[in-house]
């Protein structure tokens, strides 16, 4: 029975692009068990939450299982280090607590517009000599039937997902993708609330029709509408791990297909995103690609190796090791209870 004696909460400035910031938690149990979570690109009032609020909710609280937590005081960081702790405590990999089953994941990798149609193959061809199997390509108005087109010609085997963000509002445009066989249409249109647009959008077109959404009632509203085939499972957006799992379920049980996401800081956070992509009914490829190996505190890094990322099932919890001289080095404020 996991029993918290102590935390450290730490804010870290990451170098690299415009210098993002993580959040770190770590718990420790009377045993000296630890447990960490992060949360990337907080909420400026996360901070303050965890402040005021996680040593009350679970410093000498006796807990079976995090699902008994609910919902835990600072959201996805601390939410993780209960769940790394629980697994830790219990000798299990995160990805088998649960509920996961697979031990190697195909990997995408994101491709951003180009300058130009040969510079955006050259791009893609880099990729796919390392290995990729699949990339994941930035469209919007002005920027998607020729891109596409290009790549699909130059790699007429290769699975190429589409990433609109929210860009179109134009459904013939999106329909006109379709021709060149993407392995799904993520986010087409902006928000969750146009949900007969994406109906309308998935009876037209053979391509799954990806949808993010914040909630297991928004995705349950969703499938409802036939808004779509798939689900963008980001552990981060859902907050919990436990929403994660029912979130999954709920995708699953309609026949939609699932791809997980999850966002860069120092590697923490993929991993989790690694473990819920070993769910059974993540059948798309996962979007980890991995963050500069000067952000990483975890060993070995989370990445892909020849467009696979190995599932860790060999150690417990997360399956990393913290470098905790580096999360020293990375932080600029921190405190504990």
């Amino acid at each position: 029975m996991p029993r918290v004696c102590g935390l450290e909460v730490s804010r870290l400035v990451l170098p690299y692009g415009r210098r993002p910031e993580s959040i770190l938690v770590r718990l420790t149990d009377y045993g000296g068990m630890t447990g960490w979570g992060e949360v990337v690109d907080p909420d400026p009032k996360t901070w303050s939450i965890l402040q005021e609020r996680l040593a009350q909710a679970l410093i000498g609280v006796d807990w079976e299982h995090p699902d008994e937590l609910g919902a835990v005081p600072g959201g996805p960081a601390a939410d993780m280090a209960c769940w790394d702790l629980w697994a830790r405590m219990r000798g299990v990999p995160l990805a088998h607590a649960l509920g996961g089953s697979r031990t190697s994941l195909m990997a995408t990798v994101r491709i951003g517009a180009e300058r130009n149609l040969d510079s955006l193959v050259a791009r893609v061809n880099r990729h796919v000599c390392a290995g990729y199997a699949h990339v994941t390509m930035d469209v919007h108005p002005g920027w998607d039937v020729e891109p596409l087109r290009a790549v699909r010609q130059a790699y007429p085997a290769l699975g190429i997902g589409l990433d609109a963000r929210g860009a179109y509002t134009d459904i013939e445009a999106l329909e006109a993708l379709d021709a060149y066989a993407p392995s799904a249409i993520e986010r087409p249109f902006a928000g969750s609330g146009g949900l007969a647009d994406h109906a309308d959008l998935q009876e037209r077109v053979a391509a799954p029709v990806l949808l993010e959404v914040a909630s297991v009632a928004e995705l349950d509203e969703a499938i409802a509408a036939g808004a779509g085939r798939a689900l963008l499972l980001r552990p981060a957006v859902l907050g919990s791990l436990r929403e994660v799992r029912r979130a999954h379920d709920s995708a699953a049980a309609a026949g939609w297909e699932i791809a997980c996401s999850g966002g860069q800081g120092t590697g923490l956070a993929r991993a989790a995103t690694v473990a819920a992509a070993s769910l059974p009914g993540c059948t798309l490829p996962c979007d980890v690609a991995e963050p500069p190996r000067s952000a990483q505190i975890v060993t070995p890094p989370v990445g892909a190796t020849g467009g696979v990322v190995a599932v860790p099932l060999t150690q417990p919890g997360l399956g990393h090791g913290i470098d905790e001289d580096r999360v020293r080095r990375l932080a600029k404020d921190s405190y504990r209870a």
